[in-house]
Protein backbone atom coordinates (compact mmCIF):
# COMPACT_ATOMS: atom_id res chain seq x y z
CA UNK A 1 0.00 0.00 0.00
CA UNK A 2 0.71 3.46 -0.55
CA UNK A 3 2.06 5.44 1.67
CA UNK A 4 0.00 8.94 1.43
CA UNK A 5 1.81 11.98 1.14
CA UNK A 6 0.05 15.45 2.77
CA UNK A 7 0.76 18.85 1.92
CA UNK A 8 5.02 19.02 2.88
CA UNK A 9 4.66 20.48 6.44
CA UNK A 10 1.78 22.69 5.38
CA UNK A 11 -0.06 23.65 8.43
CA UNK A 12 -4.07 24.30 6.46
CA UNK A 13 -4.52 26.02 9.54
CA UNK A 14 -2.41 28.86 9.30
CA UNK A 15 -2.78 28.42 5.06
CA UNK A 16 -6.29 29.51 5.81
CA UNK A 17 -5.95 31.98 7.93
CA UNK A 18 -3.33 33.42 5.54
CA UNK A 19 -6.23 33.47 2.77
CA UNK A 20 -9.29 35.30 4.36
CA UNK A 21 -6.43 38.13 6.13
CA UNK A 22 -5.36 38.07 2.37
CA UNK A 23 -1.59 38.21 3.60
CA UNK A 24 0.97 39.00 0.95
CA UNK A 25 2.37 36.47 -1.24
CA UNK A 26 6.05 36.03 -2.02
CA UNK A 27 7.55 37.41 -5.61
CA UNK A 28 7.80 35.26 -8.08
CA UNK A 29 11.11 34.08 -9.94
CA UNK A 30 10.43 33.82 -13.72
CA UNK A 31 12.67 30.55 -15.19
CA UNK A 32 11.99 29.16 -18.65
CA UNK A 33 8.94 28.49 -19.11
CA UNK A 34 8.05 26.63 -22.35
CA UNK A 35 4.28 27.34 -21.83
CA UNK A 36 4.33 31.17 -21.90
CA UNK A 37 5.23 33.66 -20.26
CA UNK A 38 3.74 34.56 -16.61
CA UNK A 39 2.05 32.54 -13.87
CA UNK A 40 4.22 29.79 -11.71
CA UNK A 41 7.18 28.00 -13.76
CA UNK A 42 8.13 24.93 -11.92
CA UNK A 43 11.35 22.47 -12.38
CA UNK A 44 10.27 19.59 -13.75
CA UNK A 45 10.28 15.66 -11.64
CA UNK A 46 11.47 12.59 -11.95
CA UNK A 47 9.61 11.81 -8.84
CA UNK A 48 6.67 12.45 -10.36
CA UNK A 49 4.88 10.63 -12.89
CA UNK A 50 4.80 12.71 -15.82
CA UNK A 51 0.90 13.57 -16.23
CA UNK A 52 0.75 15.17 -12.67
CA UNK A 53 4.44 17.11 -13.46
CA UNK A 54 3.37 20.07 -13.05
CA UNK A 55 5.85 22.55 -15.05
CA UNK A 56 3.75 25.28 -15.78
CA UNK A 57 0.41 27.05 -14.13
CA UNK A 58 -0.99 30.07 -15.49
CA UNK A 59 -4.43 31.82 -14.74
CA UNK A 60 -5.21 35.26 -17.69
CA UNK A 61 -8.33 37.10 -18.35
CA UNK A 62 -9.70 37.89 -22.10
CA UNK A 63 -12.57 40.04 -21.37
CA UNK A 64 -14.55 38.77 -18.51
CA UNK A 65 -13.69 34.78 -19.09
CA UNK A 66 -10.83 33.24 -16.69
CA UNK A 67 -8.37 30.78 -18.56
CA UNK A 68 -6.81 27.94 -16.08
CA UNK A 69 -3.89 26.48 -17.62
CA UNK A 70 -1.70 23.71 -16.19
CA UNK A 71 1.41 22.95 -18.61
CA UNK A 72 2.94 19.33 -17.36
CA UNK A 73 5.82 17.41 -18.33
CA UNK A 74 4.33 14.17 -20.04
CA UNK A 75 0.67 13.98 -21.36
CA UNK A 76 -1.72 15.86 -19.35
CA UNK A 77 -4.65 13.77 -18.45
CA UNK A 78 -3.23 10.61 -19.31
CA UNK A 79 -3.44 8.97 -16.20
CA UNK A 80 -6.59 8.28 -14.56
CA UNK A 81 -7.78 6.12 -11.37
CA UNK A 82 -8.63 2.65 -11.60
CA UNK A 83 -12.15 1.47 -11.47
CA UNK A 84 -12.97 -0.33 -7.89
CA UNK A 85 -17.16 -0.46 -8.52
CA UNK A 86 -17.92 0.97 -5.39
CA UNK A 87 -18.11 4.82 -3.79
CA UNK A 88 -16.18 4.20 -0.57
CA UNK A 89 -12.76 4.10 -0.92
CA UNK A 90 -12.56 5.17 -4.50
CA UNK A 91 -9.96 7.43 -5.91
CA UNK A 92 -10.60 11.08 -7.74
CA UNK A 93 -7.28 12.21 -9.47
CA UNK A 94 -7.41 15.84 -10.19
CA UNK A 95 -5.68 19.50 -11.96
CA UNK A 96 -6.18 21.99 -8.95
CA UNK A 97 -5.86 25.83 -8.93
CA UNK A 98 -6.21 26.83 -5.12
CA UNK A 99 -6.83 30.47 -5.09
CA UNK A 100 -7.58 33.49 -2.63
CA UNK A 101 -10.86 34.07 -4.69
CA UNK A 102 -13.60 34.66 -1.62
CA UNK A 103 -15.59 31.54 -2.08
CA UNK A 104 -19.39 33.72 -2.24
CA UNK A 105 -18.10 34.84 -5.81
CA UNK A 106 -18.80 31.59 -6.96
CA UNK A 107 -22.10 31.26 -4.76
CA UNK A 108 -21.18 29.86 -1.82
CA UNK A 109 -21.10 31.23 1.72
CA UNK A 110 -18.44 34.15 2.03
CA UNK A 111 -15.46 33.14 4.15
CA UNK A 112 -16.45 29.60 3.92
CA UNK A 113 -12.87 28.07 3.18
CA UNK A 114 -10.04 28.17 0.18
CA UNK A 115 -11.59 28.41 -3.25
CA UNK A 116 -10.50 26.29 -5.54
CA UNK A 117 -10.91 25.54 -9.17
CA UNK A 118 -10.63 21.61 -9.97
CA UNK A 119 -10.38 19.21 -12.92
CA UNK A 120 -11.01 15.88 -12.06
CA UNK A 121 -12.00 12.29 -12.93
CA UNK A 122 -13.09 9.39 -10.84
CA UNK A 123 -14.58 6.47 -12.42
CA UNK A 124 -16.54 5.38 -9.54
CA UNK A 125 -18.96 7.81 -9.61
CA UNK A 126 -20.51 10.98 -11.47
CA UNK A 127 -20.79 14.11 -9.96
CA UNK A 128 -22.14 16.38 -12.96
CA UNK A 129 -25.97 15.25 -12.39
CA UNK A 130 -26.54 18.61 -15.23
CA UNK A 131 -24.36 17.31 -17.66
CA UNK A 132 -23.74 14.20 -20.66
CA UNK A 133 -20.15 14.68 -20.89
CA UNK A 134 -19.43 11.38 -23.07
CA UNK A 135 -22.66 11.95 -25.33
CA UNK A 136 -25.06 8.96 -24.48
CA UNK A 137 -28.03 9.95 -23.34
CA UNK A 138 -27.06 8.95 -19.65
CA UNK A 139 -25.94 11.99 -17.89
CA UNK A 140 -24.92 9.66 -14.88
CA UNK A 141 -21.97 7.38 -16.20
CA UNK A 142 -19.57 10.24 -16.96
CA UNK A 143 -17.54 10.75 -13.95
CA UNK A 144 -13.97 8.70 -15.70
CA UNK A 145 -14.16 12.11 -18.24
CA UNK A 146 -12.21 14.91 -17.15
CA UNK A 147 -14.65 17.16 -15.94
CA UNK A 148 -14.63 20.13 -13.57
CA UNK A 149 -15.50 21.64 -10.36
CA UNK A 150 -15.57 24.49 -8.29
CA UNK A 151 -14.76 23.14 -4.18
CA UNK A 152 -14.36 24.91 -0.70
CA UNK A 153 -11.35 23.30 0.78
CA UNK A 154 -10.92 22.72 5.03
CA UNK A 155 -8.21 21.49 6.74
CA UNK A 156 -9.60 18.28 8.92
CA UNK A 157 -7.34 16.13 11.06
CA UNK A 158 -9.70 13.12 10.42
CA UNK A 159 -7.95 13.38 6.95
CA UNK A 160 -4.64 12.45 8.37
CA UNK A 161 -2.22 14.87 9.57
CA UNK A 162 -2.36 18.62 8.30
CA UNK A 163 -4.34 17.62 5.41
CA UNK A 164 -7.58 19.77 3.15
CA UNK A 165 -11.13 17.99 2.76
CA UNK A 166 -13.64 19.20 0.48
CA UNK A 167 -15.82 21.36 3.19
CA UNK A 168 -18.53 19.00 4.46
CA UNK A 169 -22.32 20.17 4.26
CA UNK A 170 -23.59 19.32 8.09
CA UNK A 171 -26.79 18.52 8.50
CA UNK A 172 -29.63 21.27 9.26
CA UNK A 173 -30.10 24.38 7.48
CA UNK A 174 -28.40 24.45 4.21
CA UNK A 175 -25.54 27.27 3.35
CA UNK A 176 -25.63 29.21 0.40
CA UNK A 177 -25.22 26.93 -2.88
CA UNK A 178 -24.24 27.37 -6.20
CA UNK A 179 -27.23 26.97 -9.01
CA UNK A 180 -25.24 24.12 -10.56
CA UNK A 181 -24.50 22.13 -7.04
CA UNK A 182 -24.58 18.61 -8.31
CA UNK A 183 -26.75 17.57 -4.77
CA UNK A 184 -23.70 15.95 -2.65
CA UNK A 185 -22.94 17.03 1.23
CA UNK A 186 -20.12 19.09 -0.07
CA UNK A 187 -19.12 22.30 -0.87
CA UNK A 188 -18.79 21.34 -4.44
CA UNK A 189 -20.08 22.90 -7.84
CA UNK A 190 -20.15 21.54 -10.79
CA UNK A 191 -20.49 24.14 -13.46
CA UNK A 192 -20.11 22.19 -17.03
CA UNK A 193 -16.66 23.88 -17.93
CA UNK A 194 -15.52 21.66 -20.36
CA UNK A 195 -11.76 21.33 -19.98
CA UNK A 196 -9.39 21.19 -22.86
CA UNK A 197 -6.57 18.32 -22.97
CA UNK A 198 -4.15 18.82 -25.86
CA UNK A 199 -0.79 17.21 -25.36
CA UNK A 200 1.35 18.51 -22.18
CA UNK A 201 -1.67 21.09 -21.63
CA UNK A 202 -4.65 21.24 -19.65
CA UNK A 203 -6.79 25.05 -20.63
CA UNK A 204 -10.11 25.49 -19.24
CA UNK A 205 -11.88 28.45 -20.36
CA UNK A 206 -14.95 29.87 -17.27
CA UNK A 207 -16.95 33.14 -17.89
CA UNK A 208 -17.51 35.33 -14.47
CA UNK A 209 -19.93 38.16 -14.35
CA UNK A 210 -17.66 40.25 -12.59
CA UNK A 211 -14.48 39.75 -13.73
CA UNK A 212 -12.97 42.37 -11.06
CA UNK A 213 -11.97 39.72 -7.89
CA UNK A 214 -10.12 36.87 -10.53
CA UNK A 215 -7.93 39.66 -11.57
CA UNK A 216 -7.12 40.65 -8.09
CA UNK A 217 -6.78 37.07 -6.89
CA UNK A 218 -3.49 35.06 -6.41
CA UNK A 219 -3.28 31.21 -6.81
CA UNK A 220 -1.28 28.20 -6.83
CA UNK A 221 -1.05 25.03 -8.61
CA UNK A 222 -1.54 21.47 -7.73
CA UNK A 223 -1.96 17.54 -8.87
CA UNK A 224 -3.38 15.32 -6.63
CA UNK A 225 -5.39 12.58 -5.43
CA UNK A 226 -8.32 12.32 -3.22
CA UNK A 227 -10.07 9.93 -1.87
CA UNK A 228 -14.00 9.10 -0.78
CA UNK A 229 -14.01 8.17 2.96
CA UNK A 230 -14.07 4.02 3.36
CA UNK A 231 -17.24 4.85 5.60
CA UNK A 232 -18.76 7.72 3.21
CA UNK A 233 -19.38 9.82 6.06
CA UNK A 234 -17.96 13.13 7.10
CA UNK A 235 -15.10 14.26 5.71
CA UNK A 236 -16.30 12.65 2.64
CA UNK A 237 -13.53 13.50 0.30
CA UNK A 238 -10.25 14.11 1.51
CA UNK A 239 -7.04 15.47 -0.07
CA UNK A 240 -5.21 11.88 -0.07
CA UNK A 241 -1.86 11.78 -2.09
CA UNK A 242 -0.34 15.25 -3.14
CA UNK A 243 1.62 14.58 -6.57
CA UNK A 244 2.86 17.77 -7.08
CA UNK A 245 2.53 21.77 -5.66
CA UNK A 246 3.77 24.07 -8.29
CA UNK A 247 4.97 26.76 -5.83
CA UNK A 248 6.82 24.05 -3.99
CA UNK A 249 5.02 25.10 -0.51
CA UNK A 250 1.48 25.84 -1.46
CA UNK A 251 2.43 29.91 -1.07
CA UNK A 252 0.02 30.81 -3.96
CA UNK A 253 2.31 33.00 -5.44
CA UNK A 254 0.73 33.39 -9.28
CA UNK A 255 -0.66 36.79 -9.96
CA UNK A 256 -3.24 36.52 -12.06
CA UNK A 257 -2.72 38.41 -15.67
CA UNK A 258 -4.75 40.34 -18.12
CA UNK A 259 -5.37 39.51 -21.49
CA UNK A 260 -3.85 36.88 -24.07
CA UNK A 261 -0.85 35.17 -22.78
CA UNK A 262 2.52 35.63 -24.77
CA UNK A 263 4.30 32.36 -26.20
Amino acid sequence: MTTPVFFPRLSTLALAAALLAGAAAPALAHGPQPHGEGGIASAPSKAVKAPFDIVHTRITTEGRTAVFHIGVSGKAGALKPTRTGRLAGSRVFSYVWPTTLDPAVVGFESGSGTLAFAVTAHPDFDDTPLFDENGDGNPGNDGNLWHSHWVVLQPDEACGPGALKVADIPAGPQPRLPKTWPGLPLLIDSPGWSPRLKGDTLEVRVPFDDIGPVQAARFDGVAAALRVNASVHSPLLCVADVFKVASGPLSLPGQVETGAPKR
